[in-house]
């Protein structure tokens, strides 16, 4: 099962498992992190969560299709599309069809005390 992991964690966290990676040459597992859970919960709305768990293991499709399993508007589920474009979620085929590269999301991060 191919799972990749979304979590809160700070930029220079990032960078540092990046440039382990490529001093390595190992892949890292996959992960997509943001720097902040305002920005994890701007990016991973309510409704964009819906079209992820929709199109988990649902291979390649337009986002006509998309919008149909979800059902919203083309327009809308578009622009959901280019938000989980530009933050990794999501993939698009040499054919322009759209895909969730993944079997399953885990979500990891941690609210305490300041």
């Amino acid at each position: 099962m191919k799972t990749v992991t979304i979590d809160v964690r700070p930029l220079t966290d990032t960078l540092g498992d990046f440039t382990q990676a490529w001093k390595s040459g190992k892949a890292s597992a996959p992960r997509i992190s943001f720097e902040s859970p305002e920005l994890l919960f701007k990016v991973l709305s309510g409704k964009r969560w819906k079209l992820l768990s929709t199109m988990t293991g649902a291979g390649a499709m337009s986002i006509r299709e998309a919008a149909r399993h979800v059902e919203r508007g083309v327009k809308a589920v578009h622009g959901d599309v280019t938000a989980l474009l530009n933050a990794g979620l999501l993939s698009k085929t040499d054919e322009g069809m759209i895909v969730f590269p993944y079997d399953a999301i885990h979500v990891d991060f941690m609210l305490k005390a300041a």
